[in-house]
């Protein structure tokens, strides 16, 4: 059945300062086709120029040992051709019309844009809905992209330090959750994943029904939706893929792992188990690794790279997932000084927050930052889109995205302290060291 509803939304612009806010209706326009594809439309002629975001519900999260990076592998195929456009050819003509296009594949979404000018927008929808219909899903296609995912796993994690050691910390912290499985997939399961197996995927997650459009910019909406109707009304709802049972037990103790790899000085990731978006101890959570790690005046920063003169590098942040993820710190030493040491003063700053807190000026500042982040994004076209649809997909329900301000206002000083109380503890603690190595004794070891 067709929907219709029309809610205000209802979002926060700074202005001159996080402390001088106002508010700003934006008009969202909500649809849902008969095989069950979910259209957000917020219309808005400020500049003359669309937005087309598509957000599929379908990442790492969905898949399974034998398959870990075939989602991040759609990402790629899904620009190589489709039954009336040839490989290239969808970039072609949206760089040719002044836009430009892009996906990204995360734990828990696969999502894809284009941003282009108004006079494009049907052409957009001819595109999105042809390759949405009929994906060029042949041996070809399959095996020249899956060299290339393959490469850029060897560049961005095997060849990274600080990325292998964050692989290193999910594989170690997550038992039996798929988050514990890299997005870009484990290098095994890339040479293993067959046409069969994508023919499969695409059929079951690519499915209308499985999917959010989100349109913003310069167009009128009455007209989007008939369109919409023209070019995606056809395609058909599939069976719902099944759901994703979060099968991750407590963990009852300390983990520790060691990454040995060339690097010219030690490192240290530490990761304590968190919660999902979903929790009301996000929001908390969130503010307080902006107390630890955003900027100069940050704690961890004050600490260990101005006043112990031990870190040239930290931060820790708080994964926004749909299931419970992890709250990540790490730390880059300085020659001659140890893991260990940067280990026992994060562990002390913590238990100073749980025993003392934090101060009036720390909470407001964080507020202020964390609140300015999100309104920033929603300057542009690009920004409110990818909002919306993170919101639906993520959250449940892109209304969510309009209490967001209001949960940054709610934290309190002793929201934090129970927080801390609550996730730092060393039984949810899982510890990645580096090792670093010389050229010769990495070269000896791989023998």
């Amino acid at each position: 059945m067709k929907r219709f509803s029309t809610l205000i939304l209802a979002v926060v612009v700074a202005l001159s300062s996080v402390s001088s806010l106002s508010a700003q209706q934006i008009l969202v326009r909500e649809h849902t086709l008969k095989n069950g594809l979910k259209i957000l439309l917020q219309e808005d002629h400020t500049v003359p120029s669309i937005c087309f975001y598509i957000y599929f519900r379908v990442g790492n999260r969905n898949e399974r040992p034998g398959i870990t990076g075939i989602s991040h592998l759609f990402e790629h195929m899904m620009f190589n051709g489709s039954a009336k456009y040839r490989p290239t050819e969808f970039d072609r003509i949206i760089e040719e019309g002044g836009g430009y296009s892009n996906g990204s594949t995360w734990n828990d979404f696969t999502n894809y844009w284009e941003e282009f000018n108004s006079e494009l927008f049907e052409k957009v929808l001819d595109l999105e809905s042809d390759r949405m219909r009929a994906l060029r899903l042949d041996t070809a296609n399959l095996e020249q992209e899956r060299g290339i995912v393959k490469e850029e796993r060897r560049v961005s994690v095997d060849n990274n330090v600080t990325n292998k050691m964050e692989e290193e910390l999910y594989a170690t912290a997550f038992v039996a959750h798929m988050y514990q499985h890299p997005v870009v997939g484990w290098m095994g399961d890339l040479d293993n994943i067959t046409l069969q197996d994508a023919k499969d995927y695409f059929r079951t997650y690519y499915a209308p029904n499985n999917a959010t459009v989100i349109i913003t910019g310069d167009f009128h909406t009455e007209d989007a939706i008939k369109k919409m109707e023209a070019y995606f009304g056809d395609l058909p709802r599939q069976e719902p893929p099944r759901a994703v049972n979060n099968a991750e037990p407590e963990q009852l103790g300390e983990r520790r792992a060691e990454v040995h790899k060339i690097a010219q000085l030690p490192a240290v990731m530490i990761g304590f188990k968190s919660v999902s978006v979903s929790d009301s101890d996000y929001y908390p959570l969130e503010v307080l690794a902006t107390i630890l790690s955003r900027g100069q005046s940050s704690r961890l920063y004050k600490r260990l790279v101005y006043e112990k003169q031990m870190a040239s590098q930290v931060s820790a942040s708080v994964d926004d997932r749909v299931d419970p993820g992890l709250f990540t710190f790490y730390v880059q030493m300085k020659p001659g000084k140890t893991t260990a040491e940067a280990e026992n003063e994060i562990y002390a700053m913590l238990e100073e927050i749980k025993t003392a807190g934090v101060t009036d000026e720390e909470l407001q500042k964080a507020k202020n930052i964390a609140q300015a982040d999100y309104v920033r994004r929603l300057k542009t076209n690009q920004g409110r889109a990818f909002i919306l649809g993170y919101y639906e997909t993520v959250y449940g329900d892109y209304r969510k995205s309009f209490e967001v301000v209001q949960n940054y206002e709610r934290v309190s000083k002793d929201d934090l302290q129970r927080v801390a109380r609550t996730y730092f503890t060393d039984r949810k603690r899982t510890v990645i060291t580096l090792i670093p190595e010389k050229q010769e004794t990495s070269e000896a070891s791989s023998q």
